[in-house]
Protein backbone atom coordinates (compact mmCIF):
# COMPACT_ATOMS: atom_id res chain seq x y z
CA UNK A 1 0.00 0.00 0.00
CA UNK A 2 1.68 3.46 -0.76
CA UNK A 3 0.01 5.11 2.20
CA UNK A 4 1.63 2.51 4.37
CA UNK A 5 4.97 3.16 2.60
CA UNK A 6 4.52 6.89 3.28
CA UNK A 7 4.05 6.48 6.85
CA UNK A 8 6.98 3.77 6.80
CA UNK A 9 9.38 6.51 5.30
CA UNK A 10 8.40 8.84 7.54
CA UNK A 11 8.67 6.67 10.62
CA UNK A 12 12.46 6.31 9.55
CA UNK A 13 12.94 10.34 9.26
CA UNK A 14 11.23 10.86 12.69
CA UNK A 15 13.36 8.02 14.40
CA UNK A 16 16.51 9.35 12.66
CA UNK A 17 15.42 12.83 14.31
CA UNK A 18 15.05 11.58 17.46
CA UNK A 19 18.33 9.53 17.30
CA UNK A 20 20.36 13.35 16.32
CA UNK A 21 18.07 15.06 19.46
CA UNK A 22 19.79 11.78 21.76
CA UNK A 23 23.13 11.41 20.98
CA UNK A 24 24.13 15.20 19.32
CA UNK A 25 22.51 17.02 21.98
CA UNK A 26 20.82 15.47 25.29
CA UNK A 27 24.39 13.14 25.67
CA UNK A 28 25.79 16.62 25.45
CA UNK A 29 24.48 16.61 29.70
CA UNK A 30 23.87 12.93 30.21
CA UNK A 31 27.47 11.62 29.57
CA UNK A 32 29.22 15.07 31.03
CA UNK A 33 31.39 15.46 34.02
CA UNK A 34 30.71 17.60 36.95
CA UNK A 35 32.20 21.08 36.84
CA UNK A 36 35.02 21.31 39.13
CA UNK A 37 35.22 25.15 40.49
CA UNK A 38 36.40 26.49 43.36
CA UNK A 39 34.05 28.27 46.21
CA UNK A 40 34.37 31.94 45.46
CA UNK A 41 32.02 32.68 48.04
CA UNK A 42 30.74 35.84 46.96
CA UNK A 43 27.87 37.34 49.30
CA UNK A 44 24.51 36.73 47.67
CA UNK A 45 20.79 37.43 48.05
CA UNK A 46 18.75 34.46 48.51
CA UNK A 47 14.98 35.97 47.15
CA UNK A 48 11.83 33.92 47.99
CA UNK A 49 8.21 35.05 46.58
CA UNK A 50 5.63 33.93 48.68
CA UNK A 51 2.20 34.70 48.54
CA UNK A 52 -0.02 32.32 51.41
CA UNK A 53 2.66 30.31 52.02
CA UNK A 54 2.84 30.69 56.14
CA UNK A 55 3.03 26.76 56.91
CA UNK A 56 5.56 26.10 53.64
CA UNK A 57 8.05 28.68 55.52
CA UNK A 58 7.89 27.27 58.96
CA UNK A 59 8.73 23.78 57.79
CA UNK A 60 11.35 25.41 54.93
CA UNK A 61 13.05 28.34 55.81
CA UNK A 62 15.21 26.84 58.92
CA UNK A 63 16.85 24.66 55.82
CA UNK A 64 18.06 28.38 53.75
CA UNK A 65 18.57 29.81 57.50
CA UNK A 66 21.57 27.00 58.81
CA UNK A 67 22.85 27.48 55.15
CA UNK A 68 26.85 26.75 55.76
CA UNK A 69 27.92 29.96 53.69
CA UNK A 70 29.79 33.08 55.22
CA UNK A 71 27.74 36.02 53.65
CA UNK A 72 24.45 35.97 52.45
CA UNK A 73 20.87 37.69 53.20
CA UNK A 74 17.46 36.16 52.84
CA UNK A 75 14.96 38.65 51.10
CA UNK A 76 11.47 37.47 52.03
CA UNK A 77 8.09 38.87 49.50
CA UNK A 78 4.95 38.46 50.57
CA UNK A 79 2.80 39.01 47.44
CA UNK A 80 -0.37 40.25 49.25
CA UNK A 81 -1.08 37.23 51.36
CA UNK A 82 -4.23 36.48 52.98
CA UNK A 83 -3.00 34.18 55.36
CA UNK A 84 -0.09 34.68 57.82
CA UNK A 85 2.30 34.63 55.54
CA UNK A 86 3.68 38.33 56.71
CA UNK A 87 3.43 37.30 60.71
CA UNK A 88 5.57 34.21 60.16
CA UNK A 89 8.14 36.17 58.29
CA UNK A 90 8.22 38.56 61.12
CA UNK A 91 8.67 36.15 63.62
CA UNK A 92 11.48 35.24 61.78
CA UNK A 93 13.08 38.64 61.14
CA UNK A 94 12.49 39.15 64.88
CA UNK A 95 15.39 36.33 64.92
CA UNK A 96 17.27 36.43 62.79
CA UNK A 97 19.32 39.40 61.55
CA UNK A 98 20.06 38.70 57.86
CA UNK A 99 16.52 38.68 57.14
CA UNK A 100 14.44 41.34 55.23
CA UNK A 101 10.65 41.59 54.65
CA UNK A 102 9.09 42.86 51.56
CA UNK A 103 5.55 43.49 51.80
CA UNK A 104 4.04 43.95 48.91
CA UNK A 105 0.06 45.02 48.64
CA UNK A 106 -1.84 44.60 45.37
CA UNK A 107 -1.55 47.70 42.81
CA UNK A 108 -4.36 47.78 40.45
CA UNK A 109 -2.09 48.10 37.21
CA UNK A 110 -0.30 44.63 38.60
CA UNK A 111 -2.94 42.55 39.89
CA UNK A 112 -1.67 39.19 40.86
CA UNK A 113 1.53 39.41 39.23
CA UNK A 114 4.66 37.67 40.78
CA UNK A 115 7.17 39.42 38.24
CA UNK A 116 5.99 43.15 40.17
CA UNK A 117 6.36 41.39 43.34
CA UNK A 118 9.60 39.68 42.45
CA UNK A 119 11.05 43.16 40.95
CA UNK A 120 10.19 44.79 44.63
CA UNK A 121 12.50 42.58 45.85
CA UNK A 122 15.06 42.45 43.70
CA UNK A 123 15.38 46.09 43.92
CA UNK A 124 16.04 45.72 48.09
CA UNK A 125 18.40 43.71 47.80
CA UNK A 126 21.90 44.93 49.00
CA UNK A 127 24.28 42.09 47.14
CA UNK A 128 24.65 41.73 43.03
CA UNK A 129 24.53 37.99 43.08
CA UNK A 130 20.78 36.84 43.57
CA UNK A 131 19.64 32.87 44.28
CA UNK A 132 16.26 32.17 44.03
CA UNK A 133 14.14 29.68 45.06
CA UNK A 134 9.98 29.10 46.56
CA UNK A 135 8.74 28.87 49.87
CA UNK A 136 7.73 25.05 49.35
CA UNK A 137 11.47 24.18 48.50
CA UNK A 138 14.28 22.83 50.83
CA UNK A 139 18.06 22.82 49.77
CA UNK A 140 18.91 19.03 49.49
CA UNK A 141 22.61 20.04 51.55
CA UNK A 142 23.71 23.08 53.76
CA UNK A 143 25.98 23.36 51.07
CA UNK A 144 23.23 24.43 48.60
CA UNK A 145 24.33 28.40 48.35
CA UNK A 146 27.93 27.42 47.62
CA UNK A 147 27.44 24.87 44.86
CA UNK A 148 24.90 27.03 42.85
CA UNK A 149 27.56 30.43 43.67
CA UNK A 150 30.66 28.55 42.55
CA UNK A 151 29.51 28.64 39.46
CA UNK A 152 29.54 32.64 38.88
CA UNK A 153 32.65 34.06 37.33
CA UNK A 154 33.16 37.10 35.74
CA UNK A 155 31.89 36.12 32.21
CA UNK A 156 28.83 33.64 33.89
CA UNK A 157 26.40 35.81 35.18
CA UNK A 158 23.24 33.26 34.97
CA UNK A 159 23.27 29.74 36.53
CA UNK A 160 20.80 27.10 36.02
CA UNK A 161 20.15 24.90 39.12
CA UNK A 162 17.81 21.57 39.26
CA UNK A 163 14.98 21.84 41.11
CA UNK A 164 13.78 18.47 42.59
CA UNK A 165 10.17 17.20 43.89
CA UNK A 166 9.93 15.09 46.81
CA UNK A 167 9.30 10.85 46.12
CA UNK A 168 5.93 9.97 47.48
CA UNK A 169 5.94 5.98 47.14
CA UNK A 170 3.32 4.21 45.01
CA UNK A 171 2.08 7.24 43.49
CA UNK A 172 1.80 7.04 39.64
CA UNK A 173 1.04 10.89 39.53
CA UNK A 174 4.76 11.30 41.62
CA UNK A 175 6.33 9.73 39.35
CA UNK A 176 4.61 11.01 36.42
CA UNK A 177 5.64 14.82 37.94
CA UNK A 178 9.12 13.66 38.51
CA UNK A 179 9.79 12.35 35.17
CA UNK A 180 8.71 15.34 33.36
CA UNK A 181 10.63 17.32 35.68
CA UNK A 182 13.73 14.96 35.09
CA UNK A 183 12.53 15.28 31.27
CA UNK A 184 12.71 19.08 31.20
CA UNK A 185 15.74 19.38 33.34
CA UNK A 186 17.37 17.29 30.80
CA UNK A 187 16.49 19.50 28.00
CA UNK A 188 17.52 22.95 29.22
CA UNK A 189 20.63 21.80 30.71
CA UNK A 190 21.37 20.23 27.26
CA UNK A 191 20.54 23.41 25.16
CA UNK A 192 23.02 25.52 27.41
CA UNK A 193 25.62 22.88 27.17
CA UNK A 194 25.26 23.42 23.31
CA UNK A 195 25.14 27.52 23.57
CA UNK A 196 21.62 27.67 23.19
CA UNK A 197 19.96 28.48 26.89
CA UNK A 198 16.37 28.78 27.06
CA UNK A 199 15.06 28.42 30.37
CA UNK A 200 15.50 27.77 34.08
CA UNK A 201 13.17 27.09 36.93
CA UNK A 202 12.58 29.85 39.88
CA UNK A 203 13.10 27.08 42.30
CA UNK A 204 16.67 27.03 41.85
CA UNK A 205 18.02 29.84 39.75
CA UNK A 206 20.99 32.24 39.90
CA UNK A 207 21.76 35.70 38.19
CA UNK A 208 23.28 38.76 39.12
CA UNK A 209 20.87 41.82 39.96
CA UNK A 210 22.87 44.18 36.96
CA UNK A 211 21.79 41.36 34.93
CA UNK A 212 18.41 42.14 35.99
CA UNK A 213 18.46 45.78 35.54
CA UNK A 214 20.67 45.84 32.57
CA UNK A 215 17.72 44.18 30.55
CA UNK A 216 15.16 46.28 32.17
CA UNK A 217 13.54 43.26 34.57
CA UNK A 218 10.85 41.68 33.22
CA UNK A 219 9.24 44.80 31.60
CA UNK A 220 9.47 42.45 28.11
CA UNK A 221 7.26 40.35 29.37
CA UNK A 222 5.21 41.94 32.37
CA UNK A 223 1.78 41.88 31.55
CA UNK A 224 2.47 37.59 30.89
CA UNK A 225 1.90 36.80 34.07
CA UNK A 226 3.74 33.49 34.15
CA UNK A 227 7.35 33.15 33.78
CA UNK A 228 9.39 34.90 35.81
CA UNK A 229 11.61 32.30 35.34
CA UNK A 230 12.03 30.74 32.30
CA UNK A 231 10.88 34.02 29.77
CA UNK A 232 13.13 36.01 31.50
CA UNK A 233 16.57 33.51 31.21
CA UNK A 234 14.90 32.78 27.17
CA UNK A 235 15.03 36.62 26.99
CA UNK A 236 18.89 37.31 28.24
CA UNK A 237 20.42 34.05 28.53
CA UNK A 238 23.46 33.69 26.04
CA UNK A 239 26.05 30.81 25.78
CA UNK A 240 28.93 33.12 26.71
CA UNK A 241 26.66 34.30 30.53
CA UNK A 242 24.97 30.79 31.30
CA UNK A 243 26.61 28.38 33.18
CA UNK A 244 24.61 25.09 34.61
CA UNK A 245 25.09 23.37 38.24
CA UNK A 246 24.01 19.73 38.46
CA UNK A 247 25.99 19.05 42.01
CA UNK A 248 23.73 16.80 44.00
CA UNK A 249 24.35 18.83 47.18
CA UNK A 250 23.13 21.66 45.05
CA UNK A 251 19.29 20.37 44.39
CA UNK A 252 16.25 21.76 46.03
CA UNK A 253 13.18 19.65 46.63
CA UNK A 254 9.61 20.72 46.41
CA UNK A 255 6.50 19.60 47.46
CA UNK A 256 4.93 18.23 44.23
CA UNK A 257 1.04 18.10 43.30
CA UNK A 258 -0.68 15.33 45.11
CA UNK A 259 -4.31 16.00 42.45
CA UNK A 260 -3.78 15.24 39.34
CA UNK A 261 -6.58 18.40 38.56
CA UNK A 262 -3.98 20.33 40.26
CA UNK A 263 -0.58 19.36 38.74
CA UNK A 264 -3.10 19.70 35.24
CA UNK A 265 -3.73 23.26 35.76
CA UNK A 266 0.23 23.76 37.09
CA UNK A 267 1.41 22.51 33.16
CA UNK A 268 -1.18 24.65 31.74
CA UNK A 269 0.66 28.12 32.79
CA UNK A 270 3.91 26.58 32.16
CA UNK A 271 3.11 25.69 28.12
CA UNK A 272 1.15 28.67 28.18
CA UNK A 273 4.34 30.53 28.29
CA UNK A 274 6.65 28.35 25.59
CA UNK A 275 4.57 30.44 22.72
CA UNK A 276 6.68 33.44 23.90
CA UNK A 277 9.99 32.00 23.53
CA UNK A 278 12.37 32.82 20.88
CA UNK A 279 12.19 31.66 17.20
CA UNK A 280 15.13 29.09 17.42
CA UNK A 281 13.79 27.82 20.86
CA UNK A 282 10.11 27.35 19.86
CA UNK A 283 11.41 25.80 16.37
CA UNK A 284 13.50 23.35 17.83
CA UNK A 285 11.35 22.27 20.86
CA UNK A 286 8.51 21.62 18.49
CA UNK A 287 10.43 19.83 16.40
CA UNK A 288 11.25 17.26 19.57
CA UNK A 289 7.82 17.17 20.52
CA UNK A 290 6.14 16.34 16.84
CA UNK A 291 8.84 13.62 15.94
CA UNK A 292 8.23 11.84 19.59
CA UNK A 293 4.44 11.99 19.48
CA UNK A 294 4.76 10.51 15.63
CA UNK A 295 7.04 7.99 16.99
CA UNK A 296 4.38 6.75 18.29
CA UNK A 297 1.58 7.21 16.27
CA UNK A 298 3.34 5.91 13.16
CA UNK A 299 4.92 3.04 15.18
CA UNK A 300 1.47 2.20 16.31
CA UNK A 301 -0.31 2.08 12.79
CA UNK A 302 2.90 -0.10 10.96
CA UNK A 303 2.41 -2.26 13.95
CA UNK A 304 -1.40 -2.64 13.36
CA UNK A 305 -0.96 -3.29 9.67
CA UNK A 306 1.89 -5.69 10.41
CA UNK A 307 3.93 -3.10 7.78
CA UNK A 308 7.38 -4.50 7.65
CA UNK A 309 7.34 -5.10 10.99
CA UNK A 310 10.46 -6.58 11.69
CA UNK A 311 12.37 -3.22 10.44
CA UNK A 312 9.52 -1.39 12.47
CA UNK A 313 10.00 -3.56 15.65
CA UNK A 314 14.09 -3.09 15.31
CA UNK A 315 13.89 1.00 14.60
CA UNK A 316 10.95 0.63 17.35
CA UNK A 317 13.39 -1.18 20.04
CA UNK A 318 16.80 0.40 19.53
CA UNK A 319 14.92 4.07 19.55
CA UNK A 320 13.52 2.96 22.87
CA UNK A 321 17.06 1.42 23.90
CA UNK A 322 18.75 4.75 23.37
CA UNK A 323 16.25 6.82 25.42
CA UNK A 324 16.60 4.35 28.37
CA UNK A 325 20.52 5.17 27.94
CA UNK A 326 20.54 8.78 27.68
CA UNK A 327 18.17 9.32 30.17
CA UNK A 328 19.24 6.66 32.37
CA UNK A 329 22.42 8.84 32.87
CA UNK A 330 20.84 12.12 33.40
CA UNK A 331 17.81 10.52 35.67
CA UNK A 332 21.24 9.06 37.51
CA UNK A 333 22.75 12.33 37.78
CA UNK A 334 19.58 14.56 39.05
CA UNK A 335 19.07 11.23 41.71
CA UNK A 336 15.36 9.72 39.79
CA UNK A 337 16.71 6.53 38.42
CA UNK A 338 13.56 5.25 39.50
CA UNK A 339 11.17 6.97 37.13
CA UNK A 340 13.38 5.47 34.49
CA UNK A 341 11.93 1.89 34.77
CA UNK A 342 8.35 2.97 33.44
CA UNK A 343 9.80 5.03 30.58
CA UNK A 344 7.65 4.21 27.56
CA UNK A 345 4.37 4.71 29.38
CA UNK A 346 5.65 7.78 31.14
CA UNK A 347 6.90 9.11 27.77
CA UNK A 348 3.61 8.16 25.74
CA UNK A 349 1.54 9.26 28.50
CA UNK A 350 2.96 12.41 28.91
CA UNK A 351 3.16 13.12 25.25
CA UNK A 352 -1.01 12.69 25.24
CA UNK A 353 -1.43 14.87 28.56
CA UNK A 354 0.79 17.65 26.40
CA UNK A 355 -1.47 17.31 23.36
CA UNK A 356 -4.50 17.97 25.37
CA UNK A 357 -2.92 20.82 27.55
CA UNK A 358 -2.21 22.24 23.46
CA UNK A 359 -5.69 22.31 22.87
CA UNK A 360 -7.31 23.23 25.76
CA UNK A 361 -4.95 26.29 25.91
CA UNK A 362 -6.43 27.68 22.79
CA UNK A 363 -9.78 27.75 24.42
CA UNK A 364 -9.26 28.36 27.81
CA UNK A 365 -7.17 30.79 29.58
CA UNK A 366 -4.74 28.99 31.85
CA UNK A 367 -4.84 30.55 35.66
CA UNK A 368 -1.74 32.40 36.87
CA UNK A 369 0.40 32.34 40.69
CA UNK A 370 -1.78 32.20 43.39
Amino acid sequence: MIILDIVFYIFIVVVCIQVIFNLFLFSNFSFSKENKTNSNQVPVSIIICAKNEADNLKEFLPSIICQNYPTFEIVLINDASNDDTLEVMESFSARYKNIRIVNVKNVEAFWGNKKYALTLGIKVAQYDHLLFTDADCRPVSENWIDEMCAQFTETKTIVLGYGAYNKIKNSILNKLIRYETLLTAMYYFSFAKIGLPYMGVGRNLAYKKSEFFNNNGFMSHIKIRSGDDDLFINQIATAQNTSICATKNSFTQSLPKTNFKDWLNQKRRHISTAKHYKVKHKILLSLLYITQLLFWVLASILFVFSFKWHIVLALFSSKLLIDYIILGFSAKKLNETDTILLLPFLQLFLLLIQLTIFISNLFLKPSHWK
